[in-house]
């Protein structure tokens, strides 16, 4: 998404959407229009929903379940891309597996690198972004306000988690963690049913993820440059 022309972001999110459906995403999420500025306003949360709405409502597109089916083009697309992945598994695999590759920033720095190109060819033109390389409006007003937290919120909910910790049973929370960190600590065995205890008991997400850091410490992302 852009700051420059924001609004052209509803046809962008609407675009993306449809081809979502069209590919046969069962679930998806499209993005404020303002996102580009900050955390989305209401209005472009609602316009965002709307946007699903309107395509599962008033396009019929849902009522084929390939609605693309049978098109040379897109299955020729869609051989190349499945054999590409392939190729990328298997070099992935070859080269010591993801965890190996995540710890030596392999999967960073090609990411990087897509996302630099992809830079290089919008600041060419190579790559049209309307409003932004082209179409450009030199003295745009932008007539949005952005979202800003709310102290009261946050008040709000820090009082309501002082509550909850106040009436919990403590004893029985601190039983449940030390149970899930045993779990834990068996890979094994399975983490969710303990987790739903927890939360039923009232631990709040603090005091889970604070627990489980205590055994897996923390994830810091190799630097790439």
């Amino acid at each position: 998404l852009t700051k420059p022309q924001y609004k052209n972001n509803i046809m962008r999110t609407t675009l993306q959407a449809l081809a979502a459906v069209l590919g046969g995403a069962q679930s998806l999420h499209t993005n404020g229009m303002d996102e580009a500025f900050a955390i989305p306003t209401e209005e472009a949360m609602k316009l965002a929903l709307r946007t699903q709405q309107i395509i599962a409502h008033e396009t019929n597109v849902t009522d084929v379940a390939d609605p693309l089916g049978g098109s040379y083009y897109l299955e020729h697309l869609t051989t190349r891309m499945e054999k590409e992945i392939f190729r990328l598994l298997d070099e992935i695999d070859q080269r010591g597996g993801t965890i190996r590759l995540i710890e030596e920033g392999w999967f960073q720095q090609r990411m990087a690198d897509f996302a630099y190109q992809g830079v290089l060819r919008k600041e060419s033109g190579e790559r049209p972004l309307v409003g932004v390389n082209c179409y450009v409006e030199e003295e745009e007003e932008v007539d949005i306000e952005p979202f800003t937290h709310d102290p009261a919120t946050e008040r709000k909910q820090i009082e309501r988690l002082n509550r909850v910790r106040q009436q919990r049973d403590n004893t029985r929370v601190e039983e449940l963690l030390d149970r899930m960190e045993a779990i834990a600590r068996d890979d094994t065995r399975n983490l969710m049913p303990i987790t739903v205890e927890l939360v039923e008991a009232g631990a709040s997400m603090g005091d889970i993820v604070e627990r489980l850091k205590q055994i897996w410490g923390t994830y810091r992302e190799v630097p790439v440059f």
